[in-house]
């Protein structure tokens, strides 16, 4: 880990913090909205629900670019960097699974939360310091995201396998999004008030 990536000063930490308070907050809203609209639209696996289906990555896939560019370099940012490209693939993946029904879409969508999950922890772990603060609704959350990827491919080899639980997944996402946007804000004023 890189010395600036892990203890960013002066105006490059308060343009990261800012950066990253927009980033989250914007992931988090939009995630919500995402939650929403597909809790309402997919009955069936149709173009409409494939298309949601395949926004929600894509929406993961814009957060990672957003966060890659305001990000110093380092080994954070190569993280950022695969999750953008794996939740591309996992738009595509999602698209191509989608016309064999429920169970492939949860079993793709399984494996990329597994993967994406495990990689915001890291990141979540490298973001950690005075400047960024202790980064725990990150690491929640990718830690839920992690195990939650298991369960959807168990219940995707099952006999009933549901989309519903996609809803749920968004939800929660984007409240732990939220949470961390929050915290940056509360960060932030903590060391206004220390400067003044």
């Amino acid at each position: 880990m890189s010395t600036q990536t892990a203890t960013p000063t002066g105006r490059a930490a308060t343009g990261e913090r800012s950066s990253l308070l927009k980033l989250y907050l914007s992931r988090g809203i939009l995630a919500v909205v995402w939650a929403l609209v597909f809790a309402g639209a997919h009955e069936d696996v149709d173009a409409v629900a494939i298309t949601l289906l395949v926004v929600y990555p894509l929406i993961d896939a814009v957060s990672s670019l957003l966060d890659y560019r305001a990000t110093p370099e380092g080994s954070e940012r190569r993280v950022i960097a695969f999750n953008g490209v794996l939740s591309t693939l996992a738009a595509i993946a999602i698209g191509i699974a989608g016309a064999g029904g429920e169970a492939p879409v949860l079993h793709v969508f399984g494996a990329w939360a597994i993967v994406s999950g495990a990689a915001q922890v890291v990141v979540g772990l490298r973001r950690r310091g005075p400047e960024l603060g202790k980064q725990w609704p990150t690491l929640i959350s990718g830690g839920l995201s992690f195990l939650v990827g298991i369960t959807y491919n168990i219940q995707a080899a099952g006999d009933n396998p549901s989309l519903d639980v996609l809803s749920v997944y968004a939800t929660g996402g984007g409240v732990w999004f939220i949470l961390q946007a929050l915290l940056l804000g509360w960060k932030t004023r903590q060391l206004r008030t220390r400067t003044v």
